[in-house]
């Protein structure tokens, strides 16, 4: 099971989040949206959307650059194993906890609301308590992870997540002895991945970078008024 999860699992996860995603763009690309019900109930809407996308950002890159970037290239700027896990638990607490109460309030907005609700669909519900399940582990995971600072925790990880994607065959090996609370996380974060391409998480795909270079003004024509 440790292999299945842990060296065959990413595979497919990833396989699915791609094939998929490329799959409904191009077959259904009127669905690519996030779906915004923002005319109703629009404050708590604004509160809990920029404290779940806030935290979760920080700790999507907080986990992409943790785990992908080479141990060696810490040691290189003098960061060692110890100190690197120590922030990345103590950063994942306080950002993991931002993104937590932002889910919470978007969760309770759209399940107490019956026009909100009315307008879900299930995969709206049930991926934000997905979510909700994700962050509330890796919360749970960071007393264990700051027990374990002298262990090398991190190392363990970084090279799992490494050797998924350089192809090592012993990459499950290296994980099999962690806690289980971190495995939990593990899979149900490959989940996510399976579910994205069928869930408004799609639009993370397509957030608008380019508004950030566009010029500072629109041009817009003015109606002309009827003889």
């Amino acid at each position: 099971m440790n292999q299945f999860f842990f060296g065959t699992y990413p595979y497919i996860a990833l396989t699915v989040l791609l094939v998929g995603s490329i799959a409904r763009y191009e077959r259904d690309p009127y669905t690519w949206k996030s779906s915004s019900s923002q005319l109703l109930r629009r404050k708590q809407l604004m509160w809990g959307s920029i404290l779940f996308h806030v935290g979760v950002l920080v700790v999507f890159f907080g986990h992409f650059f943790g785990l992908l970037v080479p141990i060696k290239v810490y040691e290189f700027f003098g960061i060692e194993a110890e100190a690197k896990q120590l922030l990345a638990a103590v950063a994942g607490g306080v950002f993991g906890s931002i993104a937590l109460i932002g889910a919470l309030i978007l969760a309770h907005r759209r399940l107490t609301d019956p026009r909100i609700r009315a307008t879900s669909s299930f995969a709206d519900t049930a991926i934000l308590l997905v979510l909700i399940v994700q962050l509330a582990l890796g919360l749970i995971s960071v007393p264990f992870s700051l027990a374990e600072l002298s262990d090398g925790g991190v190392v363990k990880f970084m090279a799992w997540a490494n050797g998924i994607f350089t192809f090592d065959p012993k990459a499950a090996s290296y994980i099999k002895d962690v806690d289980l609370i971190f495995k939990l996380h593990i899979v149900l974060g490959l989940t996510i991945f399976i579910l994205f391409p069928f869930t408004r998480l799609v639009h993370m795909l397509s957030a608008p970078v380019r508004y950030i270079w566009r010029p500072g003004y629109q041009i817009v024509r003015t109606r002309r008024k009827k003889a």
